[in-house]
């Protein structure tokens, strides 16, 4: 094979794994969208539709370490395309469900899929691409999250109001088989670097980068959640903003959350520590903010497009800080990545409506602030060498 070949074939592979990530994202965000149809259907209350949600967060907090370190020295091919079938299954079993019950318990297996995928696709880039197009590869890795806001969640909405509910789940079940096969075509072998054992990732944390780069993800992601969870109320108290206005300001929130993305993930793929420093600082103003900027339509397209701007890079900048910080050892790194983020993403959403519930949905905003200030705080703070701009 020709290196222009072998860097077709890798690209190829590149994107086929950004499907990956778009289809899980997609599937997990889905009933965001749904949770009303969804429980007058089965005869749920709004609150337990909601574990729908609240379910697959938590079970992939688990799952990432424990289906690595099952999977030990497994072909990654193999077993992401296997993930993606199980993901097809879960999807079609969703569709078909009659019960509330069984749909959670489907949606347990969703989050062994999205705990398992992001462990081994996050820190894929480099063993796919050229040294030098590491970045930008993995950048388009993470852009499944961010396109999955923008285009897979809207589009599951409006396949539930052209059919139904089930019309969404039976659309991401076809999306994930066809990505498992693009998979299985795209992706070269790829024998398990070495057996990642639980043991492992208690190693891994004795390493301060590791722990400073876990602790900023805590704060920052919970942070965001904290917030973001109640945007959609805080626009609905803004003179002159309907139902349609706010929709297309999410959707401008997502658009500005893909180029974040992007633009983060060139930074970051230089210096990370610089970067994460620069999203901290933003998110630890934009969130408290949200009440106060949002007096009118142009304070909140401000708002919105600077939020996303801001968050879209999180993902990318916190995987290039664990994967410069553990570069042996970069399927254990990722598997804590995927459980700290997937367990902020769950307490952040409990800590916003606890906060909502307590005091308000400013007060929601302000923790959310004080969250993103404390991951600032703990980023200054990190010691370290300076290699690849680490702290």
């Amino acid at each position: 094979m020709t290196k222009s070949e072998w860097d077709s074939r890798g690209w190829g592979a590149v994107v086929a794994v950004a499907a990956g990530t778009f289809s899980v994202v997609t599937t997990e965000m889905m009933p965001v969208g749904l949770l009303t149809p969804i429980g007058a259907d089965l005869g749920a209350s709004d609150g337990t539709a909601g574990l729908t949600m609240t379910v697959p967060g938590v079970v992939a907090a688990v799952a990432a370490p424990v289906v690595t370190a099952a999977a030990r020295r497994l072909d990654r091919r193999k077993l992401l395309v296997g993930l993606m079938v199980l993901l097809a299954a879960a999807n079609a079993g969703a569709a078909a469900a009659t019960d509330i019950g069984v749909l959670v318990g489907l949606r347990v297996l969703v989050g062994v899929c999205i705990g398992g995928v992001w462990a081994v696709a996050a820190g894929l880039a480099v063993r796919l691409v050229a040294a030098r197009s590491v970045g930008a590869a993995t950048s388009l890795i993470f852009s499944g999250v961010a396109v999955a806001s923008v285009v897979g969640v809207p589009a599951g909405t409006l396949l539930g109001g052209l059919g139904s509910w089930r019309t969404a789940f039976v659309a991401m079940s076809a999306v994930a088989l066809a990505v498992a096969v693009a998979l299985a075509l795209l992706l070269p072998p790829l024998r398990a670097e070495h057996a990642v054992r639980l043991a492992d990732l208690g190693s891994l944390l004795r390493g301060s980068r590791i722990r400073v780069g876990l602790v900023v993800i805590a704060l920052l992601v919970t942070g965001h959640f904290t917030g973001y969870t109640f945007v959609r109320p805080v626009l609905e108290q803004v003179p002159g903003l309907g139902a349609g206005a706010i929709s297309a300001l999410l959707l401008g929130y997502g658009a500005a959350g893909v180029a974040g993305n992007f633009l983060a993930g060139s930074a970051a793929a230089r210096d990370p520590r610089r970067t994460l420093l620069v999203i901290c600082a933003a998110l630890a103003v934009i969130i408290p903010a949200a009440p106060l900027l949002a007096g009118g339509p142009t304070g909140a397209v401000v708002l919105l497009l600077a939020w996303g701007l801001a968050y879209g890079g999180v993902s990318v900048s916190t995987q290039n800080w664990l994967m410069a910080a553990a570069p042996q050892a970069r399927e254990a790194a990722s598997a804590l990545y995927v459980s700290a983020f997937n367990a902020a993403i769950s307490l952040g959403s409990l800590l916003g409506g606890r906060a909502v519930d307590s005091v308000s949905l400013e007060g929601a905003m302000w923790l959310g602030g004080a969250l993103a200030l404390g991951a600032l705080v703990a980023l200054a703070a990190g010691r370290g060498g300076r290699g690849r701009g680490l702290a």
